[in-house]
Order: structure tokens, then sequence, then C-alpha cells
């Protein structure tokens, strides 16, 4: 998966280069998860599941705005109000963060989104929705992986490290779900233009 860390120190650079002449809210939010790599919009997700104390997956004003400080992102409060008002289309003082998540999310083709569908359900061998260290065996090989190689790491600590990738900085739990896999590739799919080239570089990299 070499390829994903090039692709995302250029998708990272993109986003910082664009952010100097954004004016759209959502845009400048979608851009500054972006400057954070792949993982900044999933990051972003598992900051509001960790706020969402009830469970009930919505968020309140208050909630939401804390949530974008706890993550870092730099946006004023009228913009906050701005971007929590265009999801809170009913006007309940609340928004679905899941639908938050997916518009926030890079626009992808359906020939992109459904060779990420197909990489998860190949790595989700037990078909539950979640992918962890037990899945892996068999479909990921730690053996070539350098610090497996060496000595320095045990497969399982090579499994855990990929997961890691998938996984939040902030709150890793060692499982991967279908959104938080379709956020991770929606940001690599930021930074490369061409559809084939998208799907070729999934092909090879999951043997599909």
């Amino acid at each position: 998966m070499s390829g994903t860390s090039r692709h995302d120190r250029e998708m990272v650079m993109q986003a910082k280069k664009n952010l100097n002449s954004c004016t759209d809210p959502i845009e400048k939010l979608r851009l500054q998860c972006l400057a954070r790599g792949s993982a900044g919009i999933k990051g972003l997700g598992r900051i509001f599941r960790i706020m969402d104390d009830d469970n009930n997956r919505t968020l309140d004003f208050k909630e939401f705005s804390k949530g974008l400080n706890d993550f870092g992102l730099m946006i004023e409060k009228q913009e906050a109000q701005e971007i929590f008002a265009i999801f809170d289309k009913d006007g309940s003082g609340t928004i679905d963060f899941d639908e938050f998540l997916v518009t926030l999310r890079p626009p992808m083709s359906k020939a992109r989104k459904e060779v990420i569908i197909q990489a998860f359900r190949k790595l989700d061998k037990s078909g539950d929705g979640i992918v962890t260290i037990e899945d892996l065996q068999g479909v990921y090989n730690a053996k070539y992986h350098p610090k497996y190689k060496n000595g320095e790491w045990t497969e399982d600590q090579v499994f855990r490290s990929f997961l890691d990738n998938f996984d939040s900085p902030y709150d890793k739990d060692g499982k991967v779900t279908k959104e938080e896999f379709l956020n991770y590739y929606s940001g690599v799919s930021a930074s490369i233009d061409s559809d084939a080239y998208f799907v070729l570089m999934m092909t090879s990299a999951w043997k599909l």
C-alpha cells in the first residue's frame, strides 16, 4: 500500500493550497480534513461518535462546534452555524452525523465506490460489516512487511498497524467499519484524477 502514502502527501499539499482560495464553508471544512491526510474525515467521525453520549447518532450545535474544535479545525463560529444550518434541514436543532460525514466526503464516481466496497467485502471474511485482525488472516500477507522480515514485529503487530491506517489516530479500536473504509478511501480518491487509475490501484492493492 506504499502508493497510498504518496497519494496522501499529494492530497495534503493540494488541500492546503486550495484552502487559500476557498470560500464555501463546507468545502473549507472538507479541505481542512483532507489536509490531515486520508484519515482526516474518518477522524472527525470518530470524535463525533465519542461525543454522541446517548448514541442517537445526532449532534446539537454545541456538540458539533465542540467536535470541530476538539479535532483542531479552524472554523469561525458563523461558518460553523452556516454549515450546521445546511444539515439541519428540518430545523430540529440537531443534525445526523452520518449524513454529515457522507456529504463531507469528496464526491466519488460509482465505479470508485464499487471497487472500494469490493475490497471491503474481501477483507470482511466473516461478513459482519466490521474488519478485525481475525478477518485479515489469510487475506493480507504480513510476511512481506519489512518489520516482520527483520523480526521486529509479530504477524499480529503488522495486522494491527495495517488496521491503524484506517482507524482514527485518537481512538484506535482495531476494528474498521465499511463507513470508515469508505471515508478513508474517499480521501485517497481525492488525490487521483482518473477513475481508471483509481480502480487499477485498488484492484492490484487488494488482488480483486
